[in-house]
């Protein structure tokens, strides 16, 4: 069991309203005709419990949800391929939610990265 309360008639949006993806992403998942909870994580904090759970079920990695190509990462750590350990991935993550690569849709029991915005229509449907 998680700690993410998942429920079928509501669709909770991780994004960050700092990216254009996460900007884009919102009006759509705001069109749907489901109830919404909207986490914007460059405001509130995602616990690396949550974290974990969304790569769980996205059946990724940690490491596989940070955009390494984003100017902050490479300002920290090169344009080198990093190798971490988990709870180092989750530090970053929480202390730079910028470099979280797309916002994550979940809806009942089905998590979707959203790497388009029009990826949340097909979601929906």
């Amino acid at each position: 069991m998680g700690v993410i309360a998942k429920n079928d008639r509501e669709l909770k949006l991780y994004y960050n309203s700092e990216t254009s993806i996460g900007k884009q992403t919102l009006p759509y998942v705001e069109a749907s005709e489901k109830e919404i909870a909207t986490i914007d994580i460059s405001k509130t904090k995602v616990t690396g419990t949550q974290w974990v759970e969304i790569a769980g079920n996205l059946n990724l990695h940690i490491s596989q949800l940070v955009n390494q190509k984003h100017p902050d990462f490479v300002q920290i750590y090169g344009d080198k391929e990093v190798h971490l350990e988990d709870h180092d991935w989750l530090k970053l993550i929480e202390k730079n939610p910028i470099i979280v690569n797309y916002p994550i849709a979940i809806n009942g029991n089905q998590f979707l990265q959203i790497k388009s915005p029009s990826d949340v229509e097909k979601y929906l449907e």
